[in-house]
């Protein structure tokens, strides 16, 4: 197969990988023992929770637009 008709090249995919392990990794950061009916989680309103992993995840969705926006070289 030629190479000049592939639409990504591979730093393309590379920050799409990085992109998703980005978001993933915000996900991560986000989950957490959540309230009950009987019971209050503090925790929930933490500022990991609530600040940090949006931050982290909104990052990791601009990588991967860039990723698929990016022309490649060539």
């Amino acid at each position: 197969m030629d190479r000049r008709k592939f639409a990504f090249d591979k730093t393309n995919f590379l920050l799409l990988a990085g992109g998703m392990v980005v978001i993933i990794i915000g996900f991560l950061l986000m989950s957490g023992p959540g309230s009950t009916e009987t019971t209050f989680e503090p925790d929930i309103f933490s500022a990991r929770r609530i600040k940090v992993a949006p931050v982290v995840c909104f990052i990791g969705f601009i990588a991967m637009i860039y990723g698929i926006l990016r022309k490649p070289k060539g």
